[in-house]
């Protein structure tokens, strides 16, 4: 056993500079690896200088897995913590530093610890370094892993499921009665160029019909001015109220909504957006489509998914990506 796998800290530390909601999202699979390597440690999550997510809309995705979380600790402020040690000077067996500009790392270095972690500066602030030749994964979800198998000495694994409340599931549950198979869509993207053409979504409804499933748009408070014509050109779909009030009453414009959601599908289709992380936190077999960001980069993490690009098809622009190819993958994924 090596002197990694021995490493059984009591009390971790992880540093973010915040983290809004699709943030949150894209590293839950690292939270869920963290508390899976270590699962009697006391985590606390620390926004250094914004606030975070996990402490708001996505706190419930979080309990059993963060223990504590700290927002605006004051990292912006560097004369606080030339002349004192940073959090009163609480210490910690594991400090995780999960981004990379060395000023903020030597801060943060402050804080009392017995193991310290970060990839800042190629690792060289780091009390661990992993094997050279050393290549960075080009995917921000790997690169978190990472420092999981570095603190830990083991392969990370995200572990169970988020918690689903019980209410929540119910809801879900009447949304997607038992028989068909369902295949979820979700058209919308933080920004439109991000978006597949709403006719190829249509199209793919209407092909997903004849093949004797049920295509099932799940919009967001954004894309609801879509409904109509949406509802015009694939008449067969669903459109489940996710975010009207009566249905979810205590959880107006919640993630958990598309999360239940998501475990009744037989597979999902988003574009680069948050929604493909809500249905990844699901483990929900997934198609995403990515034109102009990043597919290595940004690409959620499933147990089985298919990533369709553009520039497969000689472009960047969304558009590019032909109906026949999508479809194609569904089946894929409902074969496999």
């Amino acid at each position: 056993m090596t002197e990694m796998q021995r490493f059984s800290p009591e009390t971790i530390l992880v540093y973010v500079g915040g983290d809004l909601v699709g943030d949150g999202l894209i590293k839950l699979p690292f939270v869920r690896a963290l508390r899976h390597a270590f699962p009697d440690a006391h985590i606390t999550w620390m926004a250094g200088i914004d606030k975070t997510a996990y402490a708001g809309v996505l706190a419930s995705l979080v309990v059993g897995l963060i223990d504590e979380t700290i927002e605006e600790a004051g990292f912006d402020r560097w004369n606080d913590k030339i002349f004192k040690r940073p959090l009163g000077g609480r210490r910690f067996d594991l400090i995780i530093d999960t981004q990379r500009g060395v000023p903020r790392t030597l801060l943060l270095r402050r804080i009392r610890h017995g193991c310290f972690l970060s990839g800042a500066a190629d690792f060289h602030l780091s009390n661990r370094r992993p094997p050279r030749p050393y290549k960075r994964p080009a995917s921000l979800i790997r690169q978190l892993m990472a420092l999981v198998e570095l603190a830990s000495g083991q392969p990370p694994n995200p572990g169970a499921l988020p918690s689903i409340d019980a209410a929540t599931r119910r809801a879900a549950r009447t949304l997607f009665p038992e028989g068909p198979r369902y295949i979820g869509l979700s058209p919308g993207a933080g920004s439109r160029i991000k978006c597949w053409p709403l006719e190829n979504f249509t199209a793919l409804a209407r092909r997903i019909s004849a093949a004797g499933h049920v295509a099932v748009f799940l919009l967001g408070p954004a894309e609801m001015e879509w409904r109509e014509r949406l509802e015009r050109d694939a008449p067969d779909s669903l459109f489940p109220p996710m975010y009207e009030e009566q249905d979810f009453p205590a959880l107006r414009f919640s993630p958990m909504k598309t999360i239940a959601a998501a475990e009744f599908l037989a597979v999902a289709v988003a574009n680069d957006s948050g929604s493909g992380h809500m249905f990844a936190a699901a483990d929900a077999p997934l198609v995403t489509l990515f034109g102009p960001t990043s597919a290595e980069k940004f690409a959620p993490m499933t147990t089985r998914s298919v990533v369709i690009t553009a520039q497969e098809f000689g472009s960047d622009e969304m558009s590019a990506i032909p109906v026949e190819a999508v479809m194609d993958a569904i089946q894929s994924l409902i074969g496999g």
